[in-house]
């Protein structure tokens, strides 16, 4: 389906380019004569960003797409393999889950686009393990500090989390939500 850029949210799926993408952003921009239509594109396989600035008018294909909840179950080659509760099985290509894996989660969201798994993403909130970070201090309940989470990633905790605990993390901007 052909939607205007104006029309376009985010969130929307879009083709790009030949390529899957979502809209991770988008913005109105006027001048005294015309209105333009600013927006981050990410693509879905690849993660590469595009930064467009085109006219309200100008027509993109907006796929219709579904997510569903996958658990992750082996790699087989150059894919992943990924489960339902119900024991439907999905295949989808490394490059598309190798971002997403990096969190150790039991529960995945999958995009599904014409029936076909296409994407492998993170629930809003994921809770990890803390694995190295700096000993609490009481009373610096608003000091951020800086902690390893068990997975590598590197974030900023409060004052009174210690190594060990489990924390409430937002994936795509790493950020501290609280403690779990």
């Amino acid at each position: 389906m052909e939607v205007q850029a104006l029309d376009l949210r985010v969130g929307a799926l879009v083709r790009h380019n030949g390529q899957l993408a979502t809209v991770t952003q988008w913005n109105i921009l006027r001048n005294d004569r015309r209105q333009f239509v600013q927006l981050r594109l990410k693509e879905v396989n690849s993660n590469r960003i595009y930064d467009l600035k085109e006219h309200t008018d100008t027509r993109f294909e907006a796929l219709d797409s579904s997510t569903i909840d996958l658990s992750h179950s082996y790699s087989d080659g150059h894919e992943e393999v990924f489960y339902t509760e119900d024991g439907v099985e999905y295949r989808v290509p490394k490059a598309a889950a190798e971002d997403a894996l990096k969190w150790p989660i039991e529960r995945y969201v999958g995009l599904i686009v014409d029936g076909t798994l296409t994407a492998i993403d993170l629930p809003n909130h994921v809770v990890v393990t803390v694995a190295q970070t700096d000993p609490p201090v009481k009373g610096s309940g608003n000091l951020m500090k800086a902690a390893v989470l068990e997975n590598g990633i590197e974030i900023r905790v409060s004052g009174l989390v210690a190594s060990g605990d489990r924390v409430r993390v937002d994936p795509r901007t790493l950020e501290f939500k609280e403690r779990a």
